[in-house]
């Protein structure tokens, strides 16, 4: 367990953060490996077809991204305020609420996962295959959840190394396991549903398991095992959270709407770059977890003046992940999106376009959820909510509305433009907080 409340803030932070980043590259790898394996050994349409789905396991994904953050914002305070007690029932409390949501949602998934690929105007020749590679990734979905709620404990104590070596071996096993249930097997899409259910259960149970061991380390400390009270704190920041990302993540399905009605080669090379995309954006959004978890357990601890220069290492090393990105994939754009889709110039061509236009702007896209970490882990929710719906609402109304003037060069047009309103909103709350924190 590392305690983030002594040293020099940008050395912590940096050093907390990295095996968080090592952890994300793999998680997309995760992702990534689906629709590679898709792309290569299927087809166009199967790439389509996994990224069609994919928008709306986002969703799912989201959910449990908020259950990571609010286990991880109140576990972290209470490290800081080293309330071992309330420590241990907290995270006690978070699983065993996990666990039964994991089990709502999917059977929710399940019935409404027809309809809502309906609704997306999904096109009838990747119809049956979006709905098999749903159906089963939902299976699964209730391992993931554990999983991220697990990870989120780990944060909060200060341990980002464990989860790493969880996801390092869970993601290569994953890109094993597709390629042999679709290569060698030919099941096709489902099998690469499958191979993400297998892998996401194994990496979930345990982590589950190395939490439990964690708590025996912990002692017990007469804690109740659930506590309604904490369980209601943790939703604070949870359900903010999670209904942020899932909004976000309707917003994406709408744009996708969008998209579909491109056709077929728009959709697979959206779906290819929209990967890509992800690698960066979730590498920059890691850090804002550690910049949440850093800013909760020093107010936790009472050493609110360590959390400005935090924040300012925070947003530099943010900046510099955001340019190497931006470096690599303005000019090896063609050749990352040849590794997912073969022999079709017109997807590749599309999905140049689409980070061509996004990737000068992933320095101020880096600002804003860095500083979004600060406002998490001061429970302003308000705040973080605002700016981040702000940026969604800009982004899908600019969609709709240039996409017929303007062609898909509109739609990809309103991620940056999205991205700068959410920044400068986001830099006001926070600078707004701090002259409060300062007064108090």
């Amino acid at each position: 367990m590392k305690d983030l409340t002594v040293g020099r803030p940008g050395r912590v932070l940096l050093g907390y953060t990295l095996p968080l980043f090592g952890s994300i590259i793999f998680q997309q790898l995760y992702n990534i490996a689906d629709s590679f394996v898709a792309g290569r050994y299927i087809g166009t349409d199967a790439l389509a077809a996994v990224g069609n789905s994919y928008e709306v396991t986002l969703i799912y994904i989201a959910l449990a991204f908020g259950c990571n953050i609010g286990t991880s914002v109140v576990t972290a305070r209470y490290y800081g305020e080293r309330k071992l007690s309330e420590l241990r029932t907290c995270i006690t409390t978070a699983l065993s609420f996990s666990a039964i949501l994991g089990i709502v949602l999917s059977m929710i998934g399940w019935i409404f996962s027809g309809p809502i690929l309906q609704l997306m105007q999904t096109p009838p020749e990747v119809m049956a295959d979006s709905r098999s590679y749903l159906d089963v990734y939902l299976l699964g979905y209730v391992f993931l959840l554990m999983y991220q709620v697990s990870t989120g404990v780990f944060a909060a104590l200060g341990d980002s190394q464990t989860p790493f070596w969880f996801l390092a071996f869970s993601s290569v096993a994953n890109i094993v396991v597709d390629i042999l249930f679709v290569r060698d097997f030919g099941m096709g899409v489902p099998g690469v549903a499958w191979a993400t259910f297998l892998c996401q259960s194994i990496s979930g149970v345990a982590a589950v398991t190395a939490v439990l061991f964690k708590l025996r380390k912990l002692g017990d400390h007469g804690a109740p095992l659930f506590s309604a009270r904490i369980l209601g704190r943790i939703l604070r920041i949870a359900a903010p959270s999670a209904l942020q990302q899932s909004f976000i993540s309707i917003g994406n399905i709408l744009i996708q709407i969008v998209i579909n009605g491109f056709g077929t080669a728009c959709m697979a090379g959206y779906a290819a770059a929209v990967k890509l995309n992800n690698m960066c954006i979730t590498s920059v959004t890691a850090l804002g977890n550690g910049v949440s978890n850093y800013t909760s357990q020093n107010l936790g601890a009472g050493k609110k003046e360590r959390i400005a220069s935090g924040t300012k290492s925070g947003v530099m090393i943010g900046v510099v992940i955001a340019l190497a990105f931006t470096a690599v994939y303005c000019s090896l754009s063609e050749q990352l999106l040849g590794l997912f889709i073969e022999a079709d110039t017109e997807a590749i061509r599309i999905g140049v376009s689409f980070l061509r236009m996004i990737t000068p702007f992933y320095a101020v896209i880096a600002v804003k959820l860095a500083m979004d970490g600060v406002l998490r882990g001061a429970s302003q929710m308000g705040a973080f909510m605002t700016d981040t719906m702000t940026d969604l609402v800009v982004r899908v109304a600019l969609a709709f509305a240039l996409a017929p003037v303007f062609g898909i060069a509109g739609v990809w047009s309103a991620w940056p433009i999205g991205w700068c309103v959410g920044a400068a909103l986001c830099v006001f709350f926070t600078l707004r907080w701090y002259r409060r924190l300062k007064t108090a």
